[in-house]
């Protein structure tokens, strides 16, 4: 489920208006099963907060004093899917018309510790709302557009401000997490300064950070890095000190901020992984270090080995590679990783992100078509040359002489290097 909002939505006498998610069909059926005989549900958190600010609505969340059995029975009462995605933690998704919604019972908690709480089901969506971490977080609304806000939520998202609800030590004493959430929260939503008592609250607790799995610090870095402030988030951790444990090295936020300013000017949309090799790889160890360190999948893995691969010969240059420079990094690495490595080593110049020489490469490298060795085994054994090392050494020989003539594609060019590498190999 997913919407514009073209404008802010907006409060007017205690009502949410100019969301279009409230007036969806399937969200309305699901929120009338849920409702009456006793029990209420909201929207609850995201949905809320985003069309407020006027950012896009991609999932729609709800909060009910329906424990998890009654809402599953209502759910089979109106012919809607209930799955149980979470039921230990009190979660089911409800799914109308193939509309997934995530329906979650009021909580409070009994006992926190670090990273879980010991908790109970709830009918106070006031507690409810208390125990979560931002205050624009826990902005609710119910069947009729009303609005609730218990604690300042609404303040906050005028003035486009993340804070802690409450006490900041103790939000982040919760679930270290937090920490991290913090920094990508304010990157996305955020206008100004970052709020004084957040930042030294996760300055003071970033011990913390090295009890978490690496699962989860990865899964909140690459969230980050796809952000419209991740370069001066990133900076702010870079600076306090957050980010060297988590990488296994120092970040270069200055490479990011530049990649990422090259990379919209290329019209590229923004990427996770590509942002990762901009702040932490320069060479293939670095993104064999992060793998380790952030388990990172063999995909992403894979990405980052090949942009490292590609930007060896492309290191210190001022000036963009030439045409044949291009075709070879396009030809040996792929055009992925050529396309990462080209943006890596035009953020490394000490040209403009916007410098026409550079985009003009760019846009060359993109449209270039991709090149396929023209011979193969056969074409040697024509001439003599058997199965083996030797057909090996030969095909060897061929690629690296086509690259050096920027891959002839002519018939007679061909046949010439074909006769020269098999006569080089002494089999032929």
């Amino acid at each position: 489920m997913s919407e514009r909002v073209d404008d802010c939505a907006r409060i007017e006498k205690g009502l949410l208006s100019g969301a279009s998610f409230l007036n969806d069909a399937r969200l309305k059926r699901v929120l009338g099963a849920l409702d009456g005989a006793g029990e209420e549900a909201r929207v609850i958190g995201g949905a809320v907060r985003n069309s407020l600010l006027g950012e896009r609505v991609h999932d729609v969340d709800l909060a009910t004093t329906a424990t998890p059995d009654m809402i599953i029975a209502r759910a089979k009462q109106a012919e809607l899917r209930a799955v149980p995605t979470g039921i230990e933690h009190g979660t089911i998704t409800l799914v109308c018309d193939g509309v997934a919604f995530e329906v979650t019972t009021l909580r409070e908690d009994v006992e926190t510790h670090g990273r879980h709480a010991s908790v109970r089901f709830g009918r106070d969506f006031r507690a409810d709302a208390l125990r979560r971490d931002f205050t624009i977080n826990q902005l609710s609304v119910d069947a009729e557009g009303r609005v609730y806000d218990y604690a300042g939520g609404l303040d906050d998202i005028a003035a486009r401000r993340v804070r802690f609800i409450g006490d900041a030590m103790i939000r982040i004493a919760e679930d270290y997490l937090r920490i991290l959430r913090f920094f990508r929260f304010h990157a996305a939503y955020a206008d100004g300064a970052m709020d004084p008592d957040a930042l030294h609250a996760c300055v003071t607790l970033r011990g913390g950070l090295t009890g978490l799995s690496r699962e989860r610090v990865q899964g909140e870095l690459m969230k980050l890095l796809v952000t419209k402030r991740a370069d001066e988030s990133i900076e702010a951790m870079t600076h306090c000190g957050l980010l060297n444990d988590a990488l296994a090295g120092a970040p270069n936020p200055a490479r990011l901020r530049k990649a990422q300013t090259i990379a919209l000017a290329n019209g590229l949309a923004p990427d996770a992984v590509l942002g990762l090799a901009a702040l932490a790889v320069q060479v293939e160890e670095d993104a064999r270090r992060l793998r380790e360190r952030l388990r990172l999948s063999n995909a992403h893995e894979a990405r980052l080995v090949s942009a490292a691969r590609a930007l060896v010969s492309w290191h210190g240059l001022d000036a963009p590679p030439d045409e044949k420079q291009a075709r070879e990094t396009l030809y040996r690495h792929g055009r992925q990783a050529a396309l990462d490595a080209l943006v890596l080593a035009h953020a490394e110049s000490r040209r403009s992100s916007s410098d026409e020489a550079w985009r003009k490469a760019f846009a060359h490298l993109r449209d270039a078509p991709e090149l396929k060795l023209p011979v193969s085994g056969a074409d040697f054994m024509a001439r003599g040359v058997k199965p083996g090392p030797g057909m090996g050494a030969a095909l060897k020989r061929f690629e690296e002489a086509w690259i050096a003539r920027d891959f002839p594609m002519e018939a007679a060019q061909i046949v010439q290097l074909v006769k020269a590498a098999a006569r080089h190999t002494g089999l032929a």
